[in-house]
């Protein structure tokens, strides 16, 4: 396709709506993912740190 104005890339010859909603819904399920997978991350993370707490605790108990 030739552009000959920013008017019609933006309107992408009468799909615009098609087009642009298309862009927007994948910019915000990439957005979405990536809020949810840090907030996964954080939860990993402060589990672990939980386990490792625990597990010092109970090798101190058990060698004293």
């Amino acid at each position: 396709m030739n552009w000959t104005s920013p008017g019609e890339f933006f309107a992408m010859g009468g799909y615009s709506t098609y087009v642009w909603g298309s862009v927007l819904v994948s910019a915000a399920a990439l957005c979405a993912e990536w809020f949810f997978l840090r907030g996964r991350r954080k939860a990993a993370l402060s589990h672990v740190k939980r386990e490792l707490t625990l597990r010092k605790e109970h090798s101190d108990e058990t060698s004293t």
